[in-house]
């Protein structure tokens, strides 16, 4: 056996911020990421997504940093929820794109330090 003949998925993703609090108030209160292990020390933060289907970790950088993009999977009857609920928040988001090529439907949006995260769900 190889790893080619291994079936896996990304499990855990690190994303740099600049404020733990303000990071981890967005990713719980908007997204619904629920809180674990805090390591201070560190300046890092798990949160796991719903359903533990894994986990983000807030990781505090000092200074600038290139912003990054960030997926998450929904089903495709979620999306108009996820919009409604994005927008309720406050949250920017345009309307959902469906893309043909893959095929699914991407809703893009923000993060307090300017992350590009998308919820994109797979037309099956």
């Amino acid at each position: 056996m190889t790893i080619k003949d291994v079936s896996f998925g990304i499990y855990e993703v690190a994303i740099r911020v600049r404020d733990l609090d303000i990071a981890q108030a967005f990713y719980r209160d908007v997204l619904g990421l629920v809180e674990g292990l805090r390591i201070e020390e560190r300046g890092m933060r798990f949160l796991r997504t719903p359903g533990d289907r894994g986990m983000v970790v807030l990781i505090r950088e000092g200074g600038e940093f290139p912003s990054q993009h960030y997926a998450f999977g929904i089903q495709e009857a979620d999306i108009e929820a996820t919009v409604a609920g994005l927008r309720e928040a406050g949250v920017e988001t345009a309307d959902p794109v469906f893309h043909d090529g893959m095929p699914g439907t991407s809703i893009y949006f923000h993060d307090p330090d300017g992350h590009d995260l998308e919820f994109f769900a797979p037309r099956v």
